[in-house]
């Protein structure tokens, strides 16, 4: 069945053959040319010279370590849904003080909100989720962006505001041009836009992120930002607990694939597709977000009186398709589908051909 759903993706069978490499001990200098030919590759998907952090877990493991790791005072969580909502859960579970600045539903954060947060002086650390799958929406991370920076101009770097962002569904599927927006910590996982199963989490990570961390006393164990940052410096791109190199062998491959089709041409391949999917739903059901910030890895689509999203997917499912229900608040008044990863345009149409039969669309 191919999956248009918000993760996990179709994995290319090459890639997912690399997965059947044959192991080698993590403490080899082979495991260490492997991290650090990964750690380069992801540098320059992201546009960051910041180090790049691996962890076994889902992007989730890293959101956890992020926010407990870097707030020394108080953080300021920015939610457009059902993961930013995740991101304050966590704080809480960690005892880190933190607010949560929810939007409407189908709306952005804004970059003025921020700056009102922010200008309280209460906040040490912002986060925001960069492309919210609950309701298909791509925050203006760029914008945002530059009001932290305002914020910080002129201060001494312990009291800069770090940004986190979670780009865990659109990392490498729209660009992230990290170091120029100035983000301390981008968080993403393997089986969204990477086009890989899920397993393993990636993270930039700044060196005032870092010494910010430091003055941090309970930052947890697995999850220690900064011990993961040491270790990789200290041991030669190695890392505290043991890593799923199986993993690492297909990451590495598929950054190799997505060098040879050109970072630049992958983003156009993945607006291409999102343009195409918002044009056939707004003329067939309508869209949840404005088109300015519509997510470029999924489209939330919203659905009709007496639409049955589960008797779609079964027939679908007859046909070797499947896309996804709503999520979170959403759940009961929109669908979604995927365009990411490996994905082509071709893919959606043959979708789409398939779902205009189903339902007697024209």
């Amino acid at each position: 069945t191919r999956l248009f759903i918000p993760g996990p993706v179709d994995v290319a069978p090459d890639v997912l053959a690399k997965m059947a490499t044959p192991q080698i001990g993590h403490r080899t200098k082979e495991a260490s040319v492997l991290q650090k030919n990964i750690h380069d590759k992801m540098q320059k998907v992201l546009f960051t010279e910041n180090r790049i952090m691996l962890s076994t877990s889902s992007g989730s493991g890293f959101m956890e370590g992020a926010i407990r790791s870097c707030t020394r005072k108080r953080a300021a969580v920015f939610s457009i849904g059902a993961f930013g909502d995740r991101w304050f859960k966590m704080a809480k579970a960690n005892n880190v003080p933190a607010d949560k600045f929810a939007a409407e539903p189908g709306k952005p954060t804004l970059p003025e909100e921020v700056k009102a947060a922010i200008e309280t002086g209460k906040y040490d650390v912002v986060t925001v989720t960069h492309n919210e799958t609950s309701v298909g929406i791509q925050n203006p991370v760029e914008e945002i962006g530059e009001v932290i920076k305002a914020y910080n101009a002129g201060k001494p770097e312990d009291e800069h505001i770090l940004y986190l962002v979670d780009a865990v569904s659109s990392a490498v599927g729209a660009k992230i041009e990290v170091d120029a927006i100035g983000i301390d910590c981008l968080i993403t996982s393997t089986q969204k836009a990477l086009g890989l199963p899920a397993g393993l989490a990636i993270c930039s990570f700044s060196e005032k992120a870092y010494n910010a961390a430091k003055q941090v006393e309970f930052r947890g164990l697995y999850f220690d930002m900064v011990e993961i940052y040491e270790t990789i410096e200290k041991k030669n791109h190695q890392y505290p607990s043991t890593p799923s190199l199986a993993h690492m062998f297909a990451l590495d491959y598929q950054l190799d694939r997505i060098m040879i089709e050109g970072i630049e041409n992958r983003f156009a391949r993945h607006t291409e597709m999102a343009q195409y999917v918002r044009a056939w739903a707004k003329k067939h059901f309508g869209i949840l977000p404005e088109d300015k910030y519509a997510s470029n890895t999924l489209t939330c689509i919203m659905k009709p009186e007496g639409f049955d999203i589960k008797d779609l997917n079964k027939r679908l499912a007859m046909r070797g398709y499947t896309v996804s229900d709503g999520y979170g608040a959403m759940k009961d008044k929109t669908f979604r589908i995927a365009h990411m990863a490996d994905t082509t345009l071709q893919d959606i149409r043959a979708l789409f051909v398939e779902i205009e039969d189903i339902l007697g669309l024209k």
